[in-house]
This record gives structure tokens, sequence and C-alpha cells, in this order.
């Protein structure tokens, strides 16, 4: 990406927006604060990527590998992560309000104080994963894999865990008010 690194030298934003990335190799890349809103990124390959800050606003992430990519403090709002593989991912206050989280593998994935709130989220992968202090208002979680999740202090307010694995997670001082578990 000879755009970003020219951008990065003149201490200058790079303008990606809209731009077709579908299959690239950026893995390890450093994208750091980009706007990346509305990017086809389907099938990239982001893992160990630097995304921290990133604007990920209805970028198409559908089948992305970000296994180990570092999204703290992203905005994927709106975003398509259907089926992306995001692993291990850092995604520390990072806003995930109402993307497409439909069988998309966040195990072991950091996701303290994010915003999932009205995220569509049907058979999710979150074994392992830390969403403490989260914000999981709304968010449809059914058929979710939530197995050993620390979900400490989240609020799940109104949110659906139908049919969700919940073998060992942790709800400790959560808020579930209006939650169906049924």
């Amino acid at each position: 990406l000879e755009l970003v690194e020219t951008a990065r030298r003149k201490n200058e934003v790079a303008n990606l927006v809209g731009l077709d990335l579908n299959q690239l190799d950026l893995s390890r890349a450093n994208l750091s604060g980009m706007d990346l809103s509305g990017v086809d990124l389907t099938r990239a390959d982001l893992s160990g990527a630097n995304l921290e800050g990133a604007n990920l606003i209805g970028a198409d992430l559908s089948e992305a590998d970000l296994r180990k990519a570092n999204l703290a403090r992203a905005d994927l709002s709106g975003s398509d992560l259907f089926k992306a593989d995001l692993f291990g991912v850092i995604l520390i206050g990072a806003n995930l309000i109402n993307p497409n989280l439909i069988r998309a593998d966040l195990g072991n994935a950091n996701l303290t104080d994010a915003d999932f709130s009205w995220s569509d989220a049907i058979r999710l992968n979150l074994r392992g994963a830390n969403l403490s202090r989260a914000n999981l208002i709304r968010a449809n979680l059914v058929e979710a894999n939530l197995s050993r999740a620390n979900l400490k202090m989240a609020n799940a307010s109104g949110s659906k865990f139908t049919g969700a694995h919940l073998t060992s997670a942790d709800f400790s001082h959560a808020e579930l008010r209006g939650t169906n578990v049924g």
C-alpha cells in the first residue's frame, strides 16, 4: 500500500474511502487511524494488522482474516463481518454498533469496554473472549458460543441468548434486565 506509506511520510491521512481492497494481503500493515469507511475488504488478509482507531464504518470485511489484529477504539458500526476470522483480536473500546457478526469467530478476543449494542451476532463464536464492561444492549446472540467468556459488569439488557452456549461464562455483576435466555 504505497498510498498509505507516502501519506504517513508526509504526516497526512491517506484517503482510502470506498476503495476495493478485496482479497488483498494487508497482514501486519499499519492502518492505524485510517479512514476505511465503505472499503471492500472481503476475504482480505489483515492478520496482525494495526487498525487502532481506524474508521471502518460500513466496511465489508466478510470472510476477512483479522486474526490477532489490533482494532482498539476502531469504529466498525454498520460493518459486515460475516464469517470473519477475528480470533485473538484486540477490540478494546471499539464501536461495534449494529454490525453483521453472523458466524464470525471472536474466540479469545479482548472486547473490554466495546459497544456491541444492536449487533446481529447469530452463531458468533466468543469462546474465551473478554467482554468485561462491554455494552451488549439488545444484541442478538442466538446460538452464539459464549463458553468461558468473561462478561463481568457487562450490560446485556434486552439481549437474546436463545440457544447460546454459556458453559462457564462469567456474568458476575452483569446487567441482565429483560434478557432472553430461553
